[in-house]
């Protein structure tokens, strides 16, 4: 992705870049703002200005311009859980209108030159819940539900001072609120969802982003049946260590993850050597080092991988 800092998406690359590079896709990006490091009275005070500019109530979406795996991601309810947010999190952030509705992962591809991209994988996400029964504590409920007992110490740890809380007959609890594997959310192969309106409205937006050509988009729409209509807001794009998330599907061996994997980065370096020939500029080994495990100002390593 020659039109992605970071090695093209591999680590660390700012997801305001990114989506400044999707500017020309217009309304299909939901609305953003960046909020750049400074005093936190100023910064709250940018994010609410951005709010009423834009018309937007609560929530708000709140995530690090730098960030994996919905890592630092709040969903923000009110001005305290701003002002709290930016506290907290010095670094540069991103400022994002909620959209409501079903998420997907919508991974795609173009070979340089070639006339039109291609949808690999699709992932319907699902967000896991438990129901109250009037009588057990939410504690129970977690440890009782086929995937809530899973993450458990994840999840009790989340809802900490409130599992003995028993939700009333029929109450749904939402255990996560981000279509995030690893924060609890289900993922689902609906690469049967494809159509052709679909292809159509995702290559228009991949092709409003020069220098894209492999990655996955996070969207969501107002139903399974908008999204088939092409009728999707996109919330992010990942680079080229996407994952077409669908693989985690339990349905699927761990054969087909692997395979699904296999092709996945055959692709990557098809388009690689593609754009190489192009005139694209390869990264040495210490910049791609210096990406991998970056030093700060002490000499200390600051990633984990």
């Amino acid at each position: 992705n020659p039109g992605i800092g970071a090695g093209g998406g591999l680590v660390g690359e700012s997801k305001a870049e990114i989506l400044q590079g999707l500017a020309g896709a217009g309304d299909a990006i939901a609305t953003w703002i960046a909020v750049e490091p400074g005093k936190p009275a100023d910064r709250a005070e940018v994010v609410m200005r951005f709010q009423a500019a834009h018309g937007l109530g609560f929530p708000l979406v709140l995530k690090p311009d730098v960030g994996e795996r919905g890592s630092g991601v709040v969903i923000a309810r009110s001005a305290a859980e701003i002002a709290a947010t930016v506290a907290d999190e010095p670094a540069k952030l991103i400022a994002q209108a909620y959209v409501a509705g079903v998420e997907y992962g919508v991974f795609y591809y173009r070979i340089p030159g070639a006339e039109r991209g291609e949808i690999l994988a699709i992932t319907d996400k699902r967000l896991v819940y438990v129901t109250g029964d009037g009588r057990a504590p939410l504690e129970h409920l977690i440890l009782r539900d086929e995937r809530g007992v899973g993450m458990a110490r994840f999840f009790l740890a989340k809802f900490d001072g409130r599992g003995a809380e028993v939700p009333a007959e029929g109450e749904r609890v939402a255990l996560g609120e981000l279509g995030t594997h690893s924060r609890g959310a289900l993922f689902l192969d609906g690469t049967h969802l494809v159509t052709a309106a679909l292809r159509e409205a995702v290559e228009r937006v991949s092709r409003a982003f020069v220098g894209f050509d492999f990655g996955r988009y996070d969207v969501r729409a107002e139903s399974a049946e908008a999204f088939q209509r092409g009728e999707f807001t996109v919330i992010e794009l990942n680079g080229l260590t996407s994952e077409a998330t669908s693989i985690y599907d339990p349905r699927h061996s761990v054969w087909f993850g692997w395979g699904m994997l296999m092709r996945q980065w055959r692709i990557a370096f098809q388009i690689g050597v593609a754009n190489r020939a192009r005139g694209g500029r390869v990264l040495t080994l210490a910049e791609l080092g210096r990406l991998v495990w970056p030093r700060g100002e002490t000499g200390v390593v600051n990633r984990e991988i």
